[in-house]
C-alpha cells in the first residue's frame, strides 16, 4: 500500500538529537531552537521567528498579540482546519466564515471586502496547499479598512507570492511542522514576524508571559510576569530534528515538486478530457508542493475512487469539511454571503499521496490507478 504520507527524515536530525542528548540542554531556547530561528528568518525575510510546541499554538500567540478580545470579529474561509478558527474563538472572537475561490481554494477577496463590519479586527488569509492566497488584493483591503492580518501558512513554509515569502506578508505569519507537513518537527509550528515590538512581545507570550528572553540577554536584571502568555515553547529535541531539514529544504522540496510534476503531467489527459480538475497554480505563486489535489464531479464518484485506489494500493484521502457547518463551527461563528464554492468543491476533493522519499515508481502506479478508475 502505498501510503498517503510519510513524515520527513533526514539522517542529519539523528545526528542533532543526539548533540542535543549530549549538550545536556532539552528543554527550549537553546542552540537547535536559535538555529531553526536563524533558518527561518532568513528562508522569510522577516524581523524573526519564534519555534512554538505547534502550528495551533502559533495561530493561538497571534490571536494574543493581536489583543483579539470578546465581540471582536475575524474573518477566515470556512475550508480550513478547525485551529485557524479556535485560536481566535479561544479569545471570545465570533468567526464570520466566508467563500473561497474556486481555482485555488483560497479566500476570496471580495467575499472578504462584504463581510466586513465595524467589529472586524483581524483577517486570516489560509495559504492553501502551500498556494498563497491573492495577497495583493487582501493587503488593499488591510490598508483600507485598518485591519491586521495573521497568515495561516501552515501548508505554506517556503512558498512565495510575487517573490514575497509566505508568512512575511502580515502582522503575524503562522507554520506548522507537523508530521503530514513538509518540513517536522513531530508537533510544533513558528510565528514569523516583521514589526520589532510584536517580536518583542511574542518572546514574552511564548515564555508564559515573563520576560525570561530579555534576562538571559543580559537586558534586565531578573524576569518577572509581564503580560498574559502560555508554555509555547517546544523542546529542543523537536528543534534538532527540524533543523536538519530546514537546512536541507531545498533538496526536500525537489524531491517532493519532482512528484508533484509528475501527477500533474501524467493526469493532463485526463483533465483534457474533463473527467476531472487538476490542481491549479497562479503565476505569481512559487508553491511548495505540500499536496496534489484532483476535483471529481461528485461526492459519490470521488468516494469510488478512494475504493478503487486502495483496492490498487493507493492511500488517498479528502481534506476538510466546511467549519460552517460542524457543530462548533455554528455555535462559535456564522457564514456569510453565499457559498458557492467552500461546500460544493470539498466535498469533490481528493487529496493523492506525496511525501519526501515517494518514487517515481509509486508516483507512476498512483496515476495509473486513478486512469483504471476513469477507464
Amino acid at each position: 500500500m502505498i501510503p498517503f504520507n510519510v513524515p520527513p527524515y533526514v539522517k542529519e536530525s539523528s545526528d542533532y538529537i543526539a548533540q542535543a542528548i549530549a549538550n545536556r540542554k532539552i528543554c527550549g531556547d537553546g542552540e537547535f531552537t536559535k538555529r531553526c530561528h536563524a533558518e527561518l528568518t532568513r528562508l522569510t525575510g522577516a524581523q524573526g521567528a519564534l519555534l512554538t510546541t505547534s502550528g495551533t499554538s502559533a495561530l493561538e500567540m497571534a490571536a494574543i498579540l493581536l489583543d483579539i478580545k470578546p465581540g471582536d470579529e475575524v474573518i477566515m474561509p470556512s475550508y480550513t482546519f478547525c485551529s485557524t478558527a479556535n485560536a481566535f474563538a479561544l479569545r471570545g472572537a465570533q468567526i464570520v466564515f466566508v467563500d473561497v475561490c474556486p481555482d485555488t481554494m483560497n479566500l476570496d477577496p471580495e467575499c472578504v471586502r462584504a463581510a466586513i463590519t465595524s467589529k472586524t479586527r483581524a483577517i486570516v488569509p489560509v495559504h492553501y496547499a502551500g498556494v498563497c492566497c491573492d495577497m495583493d488584493a487582501l493587503e488593499a483591503i488591510s490598508r483600507e479598512y485598518s485591519i491586521p492580518m495573521v497568515e495561516d501558512a501552515a501548508q505554506a513554509v517556503t512558498s512565495t507570492y510575487k517573490g514575497r515569502a509566505a508568512g512575511s506578508m502580515s502582522a503575524v505569519g503562522c507554520f506548522s511542522f507537523h508530521e503530514t507537513k513538509n518540513f517536522s518537527m513531530g508537533e510544533g509550528g513558528a510565528v514569523v514576524l516583521t514589526d520589532p515590538e510584536l517580536l518583542e512581545r511574542a518572546e514574552i507570550v511564548r515564555e508564559k508571559g515573563t520576560d525570561r528572553s530579555r534576562f538571559f540577554r543580559g537586558q534586565v536584571d531578573k524576569y518577572t510576569w509581564v503580560d498574559i502568555g502560555s508554555s509555547f515553547l517546544p523542546s529542543e529535541l523537536n528543534a534538532a530534528y527540524l533543523l536538519a531539514q530546514l537546512e536541507q529544504h531545498e533538496m526536500i522540496t525537489a524531491e517532493r515538486m519532482a512528484r508533484w510534476n509528475q501527477y500533474h503531467e501524467g493526469l493532463r489527459e485526463l483533465a483534457d478530457a474533463g473527467k476531472l480538475t487538476q490542481m491549479f497554480v497562479p503565476e505569481e505563486c512559487q508553491h511548495n508542493a505540500h499536496m496534489y489535489y484532483i476535483k471529481l464531479d461528485s461526492q459519490e464518484q470521488r468516494a469510488a475512487l478512494i475504493n478503487h485506489l486502495k483496492a490498487n494500493g493507493v492511500n488517498a484521502v479528502f481534506h476538510y469539511v466546511p467549519l460552517h457547518s460542524a457543530k462548533a463551527g455554528m455555535q462559535f461563528g456564522r457564514f456569510v454571503g453565499e457559498d458557492r464554492v467552500t461546500t460544493a468543491d470539498s466535498e469533490r476533493l481528493l487529496r493523492l499521496p506525496l511525501f519526501y522519499g515517494m518514487t517515481a515508481q509509486q508516483g507512476q502506479q498512483v496515476i495509473e490507478a486513478v486512469y483504471s478508475f476513469f477507464a
